[in-house]
């Protein structure tokens, strides 16, 4: 099962290379892909897949990027998305792995010896006994869901010898045998022997959740890293009004000292005003470099040459919230409860605990299995006819005539099964104690508490992550409207500090004050607007809600 993620409607492929999937399995034999891969060059060079979709927010020299088209990139392009979808892909492999004890096999085995030993009496039937034995053996066995093992093994041997008293020679026989065991209590069903692929399952659930979580927790990260840009960008705009400001005031101070309007020790401080303006300029500047380098990073734009030389135009604006009713916070709660991945993943494992639990008392059950054979035989090769084996002096006879034969023969008495072996029989393993079985049953019980407590405190701290999210929302719709007055007085008092200025009754000190609190105003109300968007941001990943709002869907 593929993990692949969907951004507002369209297909966001993230696959690690570039044009095999990384959970490369193996054909099944005798497929003629088995032998390709098998016995092929294993290639362990990996090529990595060039960020995609860049040149699509290319307008002129620029990368325009809106929110929405900026997350798309992200969960595109996004290294630390990548990796984590991998984690997936492990999961589904366990499933697979955990059907191995149901694979066939299939075994082959020739053997060719030859041996000379000294005859020890008259009956090894030559001074020196030499022998050719040429034994092989084809065997196939497999384990069935419900826990039957069979097997079914075929036999052929040649011997070849030059005793005299060997009727047949060479000897030819073979052997076709059908075995199974079958237990009847322990690993007896399907259900019991299936367990570890439910639990494997239940393990690719659980890696879903996780998957979904870690990606909430890197689009906010992503999304945060948008909002640092926008924040620095404002704060840049903000930081050149106050050069503009000061470069005013300034020009004005100078002209009123060349007329003598001023005093030449009050145009100090308008200089130390524009000095300090310039730096907090230059600050910005750097400060928004650096976090559109962080950007860049998100979206791997870093990575293409092309692109990561270009201007970063952001289209969103930092604007007051609208939304001015109160938010329900029990009902963000239950909410919360609903679609947090964490929590689901902490529910999933009380499912591997179970299936755990099953296993563990499986193995406490006696090894009771009923086993059964049957096995077929054919004999065949040169028969040498003789009047009697050995003579009165126990010496061989000689050979009156030789009928040929050959394997042939020792197959149609083996499908004639005219000689039969059967074997019937029942096995019971009891332990007498078994700590080890015992001790792993008691953990597989305590492991359920464990993660029974762990759901419980998920959800108080699901609880309390909204409460708390709730509060810096709503906090943060305080701290707007209240920046937005704060605001509205700096100017108000700035164009009256002027008018004061400009009536002679005041001074450049009250003017430069001003200037300064309205900026310190201007960029309080940006801060407070990025960290509404920045808390409502939070609330949506608390509530679990933030992927179905931003448009991402995971398969």
């Amino acid at each position: 099962m593929h993990s692949r993620f969907f951004f507002l409607g369209q297909l966001c492929s993230i696959c690690l290379l570039c044009s095999v999937c990384a959970r490369a399995q193996f054909a099944p034999f005798p497929q003629g892909n088995y032998f390709r891969e098998a016995f092929g060059t294993t290639i362990t060079r990996v090529e990595l897949r060039s960020p995609v979709r860049l040149a699509d927010s290319v307008i002129g020299d620029k990368l325009e990027l809106s929110l929405r088209s900026y997350l798309e990139l992200v969960m595109a392009n996004n290294t630390d998305v990548q990796i984590q979808r991998l984690a997936v892909e492990t999961a589904a492999n366990a499933i697979t792995r955990a059907f191995a004890p149901f694979d066939p096999l299939a075994t082959a085995n020739f053997t060719n010896t030859r041996s000379k030993t000294p005859a020890n009496g008259v009956l090894d039937g030559a001074a020196t006994v030499s022998s050719l034995n040429q034994p092989a053996t084809f065997r196939y066995q497999q384990t069935l869901e419900t826990g039957t093992q069979y097997n079914v093994a075929f036999f052929g041997q040649k011997q070849t010898t030059n005793s005299g008293f060997q009727n047949f020679n060479p000897a030819l026989n073979t052997n076709l045998s059908f075995g199974f065991v079958q237990p009847l209590l322990r690993d007896r069903g399907g259900m019991v022997n299936r367990l570890p692929i439910t639990l494997a399952r239940s393990r690719l659930r659980q890696t879903q959740y996780v998957l979904r979580d870690q990606i909430m927790r890197l689009l906010t990260d992503a999304e945060n890293v948008y909002w640092d840009v926008v924040f620095a960008r404002e704060n840049l705009a903000v930081a050149e009004s106050s050069l503009e400001l000061a470069s005013a005031s300034l020009k004005r101070s100078q002209r009123e000292l060349e007329l003598g309007a001023l005093s030449p020790l009050d145009i100090f401080q308008p200089q130390q005003v524009y000095a300090s303006a310039e730096i907090r300029v230059s600050q910005a500047k750097f400060a928004l470099a650096q976090r559109e380098d962080a950007l860049r990073k998100q979206i791997s734009a870093d990575l293409d040459p092309s692109i990561r030389r270009l201007p970063i135009v952001l289209t969103e604006a930092v604007l007051p919230p609208t939304d001015t009713g109160a938010i329900d916070a029990e009902m963000k709660v239950e909410r919360a409860l609903q679609l947090r991945p964490d929590l689901k993943a902490s529910i999933q494992e009380l499912d591997a605990d179970d299936i755990g639990i099953k296993i563990a008392k499986n193995a406490l059950k006696p090894g009771l299995s009923l086993f059964g054979n049957y096995t077929a035989q054919g004999r065949g090769g040169i028969f040498n006819e003789r009047t009697n084996v050995a003579n009165a002096f126990g010496q061989t006879t000689p050979v009156i005539s030789r009928i040929p034969g050959g394997f042939g023969d020792a197959l149609d008495q083996l499908f004639g099964f005219g000689f039969p072996i059967y074997q019937f029989g029942i096995q019971l393993r009891l332990p007498i104690r078994d700590r080890a079985a015992s001790a792993n049953y008691a953990d597989a019980i305590i492991n359920k508490r464990q993660d029974s407590l762990t759901v419980r405190n998920v959800e108080q701290t699901t609880r309390l992550d909204v409460l708390n999210a709730v509060n810096n929302v709503e906090a943060s719709k305080a701290s707007v409207r209240l920046a937005i007055v704060a605001r509205d007085f700096a100017q108000k008092r700035l164009d009256a500090e002027q008018k004061k200025y400009e009536l002679g009754t005041s001074q450049i000190f009250f003017v430069l004050q001003a200037q300064s609190d309205l900026i310190q105003a201007q960029s309080e109300l940006v801060r407070e607007s990025v960290n509404y968007r920045r808390n409502n941001l939070n609330l949506l990943r608390r509530t679990g809600e933030l992927l179905d709002e931003r448009g991402v869907y995971i398969d």
